[in-house]
């Protein structure tokens, strides 16, 4: 039997185990700041306890590991409708990026994300830092935050700037969704699973004798299950995606490329792409791609750091609350971005997401080596 001091989170450990489910089903395991707050505990109780070899993480349901945060929740805290969580909540969901990021080799013990069914947003967040990262039929993946006036966070800036070629790029521009074969083509994933052999290691994992290595482990049991994937999609694209993401100057040089395009193949796919961007809002899309191309530089704490003030810029830019209003609250689907269109967005507007909000010492992230290694 789960055991659970919050109905959100369920726990137990089985045979050296630890299990960790998100149990928000109706919400697809939406993260709230009550799961945020759970989780960080239950993973620094796993890291001393040593009767916890491994731990495995993974959503209620068949639709969802984790669709991400609550939008709505930040939308109410933005605009004063509701408890004010929103800086709160991404400090503790940065922290916990960061303790997942680094459980292995702070605690030598492997951490399993079983990215079953939609993983988005703050789902890639709490499974990006894992061991190792299966998925398999039914994923369906995203980093949808330009749709909703936001950029790529929960350490975005590090594995989208980590993903095979231009990908990353291409996938926090254009928040587009991907299935399980893609993100083992963009580096997002490691393992491919069918439902049933996740099922089959899951069933294995309670019964398995621990050598003194239970990392070795682990990595024979998923080697074990793993099965084929189907061809994917995305990495067709891959010379298409280099051809008119990379090397650009500007969102708007990666659109005109894409209306540009003259291969038939390409063609509709180049279209559609661009329409997509023009949807977005601009001032976040040039965010972005700063954002991205400054990650690959950097460690992911200190991507952590980037992102939070980044975020707090954005509590004060108009596009995130359009952005929720127009996706998840009217759902009209016509946000009225500030500025409308790429030309209007100056260097400054850029900038301003980027200039630092505390010294290093006062950052609220500033202890996060500290805390995890």
């Amino acid at each position: 039997m789960y055991n659970s001091a919050n109905e959100e989170i369920l726990f137990d450990v089985r045979n050296h185990v630890a299990y960790l489910t998100l149990n928000r089903p109706q919400a697809l395991n939406a993260l709230s700041l009550d799961m945020l707050k759970r989780m960080r505990e239950l993973f620094d109780q796993w890291a001393h306890d040593a009767n916890v070899y491994a731990v495995v993480a993974r959503g209620s349901g068949e639709k969802a590991f984790c669709a991400g945060g609550d939008v709505r929740g930040l939308y109410n805290s933005i605009t004063g409708l509701g408890p004010l969580v929103h800086e709160d909540f991404f400090i503790t969901e940065y922290t916990l990026n960061y303790q997942l990021h680094r459980f292995l080799k702070s605690t030598g013990k492997p951490y399993i994300a079983m990215m079953d069914g939609i993983v988005m947003g703050g789902g890639m967040g709490i499974s990006q830092g894992a061991t190792f990262r299966i998925v398999g039929d039914r994923t369906k993946m995203a980093m949808p935050e330009t749709k909703i006036g936001l950029f790529p966070d929960v350490a975005g800036t590090y594995f989208l700037s980590r993903a095979t070629g231009a990908m990353g790029l291409y996938l926090g521009l254009t928040s587009n969704m991907i299935n399980g074969t893609d993100a083992l083509a963009a580096k997002l994933a490691d393992t491919y699973m069918s439902v049933n052999a996740q099922q089959a290691l899951l069933r294995q994992l309670e019964a398995w004798t621990w050598s003194a290595a239970p990392v070795n482990d682990v990595v024979r049991l998923v080697t074990a299950h793993a099965t084929t994937p189907p061809a994917s999609a995305l990495a067709a694209l891959n010379l298409a995606i280099e051809k008119h993401f990379a090397g650009k100057r500007n969102v708007q040089q990666i659109i005109t490329s894409l209306l540009g395009e003259t291969e038939p193949s390409q063609a509709d796919w180049a279209q559609k792409t661009a329409a997509d961007l023009l949807k977005r809002s601009p001032t976040l899309l040039e965010v972005t791609k700063r954002q991205l191309e400054a990650g690959h530089k950097l460690p992911v704490a200190d991507c952590l750091r980037l992102e939070l003030g980044m975020m707090y810029r954005a509590f004060e830019h108009p596009d995130v609350v359009e952005g929720i209003r127009a996706l998840a609250i009217d759902k009209d689907n016509q946000p009225r971005w500030q500025p409308a269109t790429l030309a209007e967005v100056s260097c400054d507007m850029v900038e301003s997401f980027f200039a630092p909000r505390w010294s290093p010492a006062e950052h609220p992230l500033a202890k996060l080596e500290e805390h995890f290694g």
